[in-house]
């Protein structure tokens, strides 16, 4: 077990947050653009694409650091219901948090449009798969809901860290910051 969360944990943990946080937004933004503001939509898919990439890589990065430094110790005065419901919505989220962005990506793989998905606005990313409206009925609600669980997980997460902090227990000041030595 590791003393403190590393400076490159933490920034990942809130670069990821963010990043998740925006996409949402943008996902109920972009679907709401009308067909006539083509281009406005293709840029907010596009953005929308490239934070989905990047969570997918920044989450898989997180599991590197966290495989090979490990995490702090628990904090005292948890149950072992607490511990066990905290490992649970962890292992859930980290879950959803590879498992949204790879449908995503088939998700637009496999649109009937056929539009690239382009990382960044420029750099195309190949498809797997091609077009197929079947696929793309199946997977776009299970991106959906998906994504609506991780975020309503997400929230969970965050209300659970605030009301540990209330309690005394210092595991959002060590995701914030170092703790003092």
């Amino acid at each position: 077990m590791a003393e403190a969360w590393r400076p490159a944990q933490r920034r990942l943990h809130w670069w990821t947050a963010g990043l998740v946080a925006t996409g949402f937004a943008i996902a109920w933004i972009m679907v709401a653009v009308p067909l006539r503001d083509l281009l406005v939509k293709f840029l907010l898919f596009q953005l929308h694409k490239t934070i989905g990439l990047t969570v997918f890589a920044l989450v898989v990065w997180r599991l590197g650091l966290r495989n090979r430094h490990g995490r702090p110790a628990d904090a005292d005065g948890l149950s072992i219901a607490e511990r066990r419901a905290a490992a649970a919505g962890q292992a859930l989220l980290y879950g959803l948090l590879l498992e949204v962005p790879i449908l995503g990506y088939l998700t637009a793989c496999s649109a009937p449009s056929g539009f690239p998905t382009l990382f960044l606005g420029v750099i195309p990313i190949p498809s797997v798969i091609g077009p197929d409206p079947h696929l793309f009925d199946l997977l776009a609600p299970i991106h959906r809901w998906s994504a609506i669980i991780l975020i309503a997980l997400a929230v969970g997460h965050a209300l659970q860290a605030i009301r540990h902090h209330r309690r005394g227990r210092l595991l959002l000041r060590q995701m914030w910051r170092a703790p003092p030595h």
